[in-house]
């Protein structure tokens, strides 16, 4: 028997009240995942998008400063 079938058996023995909670859950975890899939995407484009500016020349320097925080 597969997981999915197994998770089935048990929900039907439960009341619909936490069957909805269940769902509840379900639909939260789908949102967290999707979030953390989003996050990871965004991540990697932004690493991609850096990728190599560590070899690049500075633009600016300290001294084209007008005001030194410190």
């Amino acid at each position: 028997m597969t997981l999915d079938q197994k998770i089935y058996q048990d929900v039907q023995k439960l009341p619909a009240s936490f069957q909805e909670e269940i769902l509840d859950f379900i639909r939260y975890l789908l949102m967290k995942a999707e979030r953390q899939e989003a996050r990871e995407w965004s991540s990697l484009s932004l690493s991609s998008a850096m990728s190599g500016m560590e070899d690049e020349e500075p633009l600016y320097t300290l001294a084209d400063l007008k005001v030194v925080f410190g």
